[in-house]
């Protein structure tokens, strides 16, 4: 009786012409048109009765509002896809994401930082910011900063177990990232920086990337997992395989032999490699040591120092049940926080006398006003930090690499 109901309120409100072609629609399209006018009863008669004297519904045609079912349905059916779509979008940002934390980005930004410094270094006049310098900086970077993964990402697939205490965050002791990826992505950015180094024909580049290669390799490596790797890399380099069976591995294990991988790296390496590459190799003038690049170099010496110290204090936990003997495992958290401290409050001391004795007024006035602000910041900012608190160190650390990235701003102009 309801349907039939239905039926004569239609008839009355929208007559439907004697000849009309319903050849377009299908029963199954009838059907689904039938359905909109129940459930739109359904929802309430006073609905239908309020929408009969509105121009706007009297004026549909059935042709309309059939053709308005056909373009829902296919709405409808695209939803899976759609539904498919979103589903691989987030997959692949999920990946994404993965990547960019295995890359360990305060890493990659204090890469790019020093280097893109010290190629200014050499830089005397305005003609020598050409594109040729350009194209020497990329040379430089790309392949130094595929290294930069390699070290980074060879660190975490050695440390799964003590990542999963000290840092649960990072993608593969997260379980984002599996172990087979990590090594596809450690290996191909070694391969592909090396093979770089070698068709730039750059010596000290080369350099530069072996020396960091071999760092990153015997900071990391461990004669017991070796095998993870061994195969990728014994098929490319032989000879470095042998190396790496001798003893004396894992240098990370040890204080002094971790801070000498760090410091040879950060403060020796990139100052002086990439110095060279860009004044000899790039500009083509010969090699003179720069009043800037003897700056630099000693500075990045005490900061780098302090970031080998200052990254295992908010890892003790970890590093004490796995046997790594750092500094904050055999010292304690607090001496070696404020012996980090110390030291940047020395190299800001030593900054702003160096900036003090320039002979440009403008490098004078801009370095020690620099330095003094970043060391007083530094020290305002220690005295309000909780050992106590993880979080708190942690984020103290990253305000170190902070002040890393802003120290790279300054050697530039000290002249």
């Amino acid at each position: 009786m309801y349907m039939g109901f239905v039926t004569q309120v239609y008839s009355l409100y929208v007559p439907i012409p004697a000849q009309v072609n319903l050849s377009y629609s299908t029963p199954d399209q009838d059907y689904y048109c039938f359905n909109r006018i129940l459930k739109r009863h359904a929802q309430g008669f006073s609905a239908l009765t309020n929408n009969i004297g509105k121009s706007s519904f009297i004026s549909k045609s059935p042709e309309t509002r059939c053709s308005s079912s056909i373009l829902k349905t296919s709405e409808y059916a695209t939803e899976p896809e759609d539904d498919h779509s979103r589903s691989s979008r987030t997959s692949i940002l999920k990946q994404l994401n993965a990547f960019r934390r295995f890359t360990r980005p305060h890493t990659i930004i204090g890469t790019v930082a020093g280097i893109i410094s010290v190629s200014l270094l050499p830089i005397e006049t305005a003609a020598d910011l050409s594109l040729n310098f350009v194209v020497g900086v990329v040379k430089a970077l790309i392949p130094a900063l595929l290294m930069n993964i390699y070290v980074v990402g060879l660190n975490q697939l050695f440390d799964v177990e003590i990542d999963k205490i000290n840092k649960p965050d990072l993608p593969i002791a997260a379980g984002d990232l599996s172990m087979a990826n990590g090594i596809t992505i450690v290996s191909a950015s070694s391969i592909l920086s090396l093979a770089m180094g070698l068709t730039f024909q750059s010596p000290p580049l080369l350099c530069a990337l072996i020396i960091s290669f071999f760092f990153g390799s015997v900071y990391s490596i461990e004669m017991i997992t070796f095998q993870y790797i061994c195969p990728v890399i014994s098929f490319y380099f032989p000879i470095l395989v042998l190396s790496f069976q001798l003893p004396f591995l894992r240098w990370k294990r040890h204080a002094f032999l971790a801070a000498t991988c760090i410091l040879s790296v950060r403060a020796l390496v990139v100052q002086l490699a990439f110095f060279v590459h860009m004044q000899k190799y790039v500009l083509g003038k010969p090699i003179a040591i720069t009043r800037s690049l003897v700056f630099a170099t000693f500075f990045m010496c005490f900061f780098s120092a302090v970031i080998a110290l200052f990254k295992d204090i908010p890892d003790v936990d970890g590093d004490r049940d796995f046997g790594i003997q750092s500094f904050t495992v055999s010292l304690g958290q607090e001496k070696v926080f404020w012996l980090c401290v110390n030291l940047l409050l020395v190299a800001y001391g030593a900054a702003i006398t160096v900036g003090a004795t320039s002979s440009f007024a403008i490098s004078k006035i801009l370095t020690v006003l620099g330095h003094s602000v970043l060391g007083s910041i530094l020290w305002l900012r220690a005295r309000h930090v909780d050992l106590t608190s993880k979080a708190d160190i942690t984020s103290f650390y990253m305000f170190i690499w902070k002040l890393f990235y802003m120290e790279y701003l300054l050697i530039p102009l000290v002249r």
